[in-house]
């Protein structure tokens, strides 16, 4: 749902945006025009990261198609990059070479007035979504938005966080030049919104890089899930606790335990099968693989 208000809020934005931008000149309101069809063919790309990341895990895909949400939401961050970013800081060069004068400054601050209730109705609905989702993790939201897992919600928020600044960079823009007379103003605006989206696009490449090479979740919730497993009755020890994510929400586990008891090898491989099955059906936990502790292992302490 976050995805799809968001969507539908650039594309009406980008639309009112390329009319007023063609009707005035004005380079602040064509780069708030780039920025927003960015955004709007950037929502496509997280709603397949989302379609994409939900399927099952298969032969070819044993632990799942989680990290696909990563691979597409790098492609919504380069677009960013490239179309938001790139055009705009070229059209705000390209208008300090031949400034023009804009024509009509009340047609431009309406669309931005409308464009920034819109995009704030975005923006709420993505910061909804992530306190609701820090509060059950017990994370600050800050923290769970920039460090979590969920990177369709991290790149929706940090869009519309943007957007909004980057409609007040348009309005500074075209302001100073009705004040002065001056439209180098507004060429400054497109050139310094085309920053700010760079600016975001890098935060966003980076966060998506950092879990498709692999990363695991905070050492609070390593030092949950290793009391979890000590919690079981039939696990005595943990000697080796290794979480990765797998994808938005999921860790794959693996684990080397000692098991209560002295049963016989058929014994313990179903006993180590069920454990998994158990282990997996808790709400973080995508895939669980334990093995069996060697006796001379330092027991880990997760207290």
């Amino acid at each position: 749902m976050t995805v799809v208000i968001a969507f539908v809020a650039n594309i009406l934005v980008a639309v009112a945006k390329s009319v007023v931008a063609a009707l005035t000149g004005s380079a602040s309101m064509l780069a708030e025009a780039a920025h927003s069809w960015a955004d709007a063919g950037n929502e496509i790309f997280l709603l397949i990261a989302d379609r994409r990341a939900e399927k099952k895990q298969d032969a070819a895909h044993p632990l799942g198609y989680g990290r696909d949400a990563y691979i597409f939401s790098l492609f919504a961050a380069f677009g960013i990059f490239t179309v938001g970013a790139v055009v705009s800081v070229y059209h705000g060069i390209q208008s300090l070479a031949a400034p023009e004068a804009v024509e009509d400054y009340t047609l431009n601050y309406v669309v931005l007035a409308v464009a920034f209730v819109l995009e704030g109705l975005s923006l709420t609905q993505s910061v909804m979504q992530g306190r609701k989702a820090a509060r059950q993790y017990g994370r600050g939201f800050f923290d769970y938005v920039v460090n979590g897992s969920n990177t369709t919600l991290r790149s929706v928020f940090f869009e519309d966080t943007a957007a909004l600044l980057g409609l007040l960079i348009a309005a500074g823009g075209i302001g100073l030049h009705q004040a002065t007379g001056d439209p180098v103003w507004d060429a400054i605006g497109s050139i310094l919104i085309g920053l700010l989206l760079g600016g975001v696009a890098l935060l966003l490449i980076s966060r998506n890089r950092r879990y498709l090479l692999g990363a695991g979740p905070s050492d609070a919730y390593r030092a949950e899930t290793g009391r979890m497993l000590l919690a079981h009755p039939e696990i005595q020890r943990v000697t080796s606790l290794f979480l990765e994510f797998s994808g938005p929400g999921t860790l794959f586990l693996v684990a080397a335990v000692d098991l209560v008891g002295d049963q016989n090898e058929d014994g313990v491989a179903a006993q180590l099968r069920r454990l998994e099955g158990d282990l997996e059906g808790e709400e973080l936990i995508g895939k669980a693989v334990l093995t069996l502790s060697v006796s001379d292992e330092p027991s880990l302490d997760f207290a």
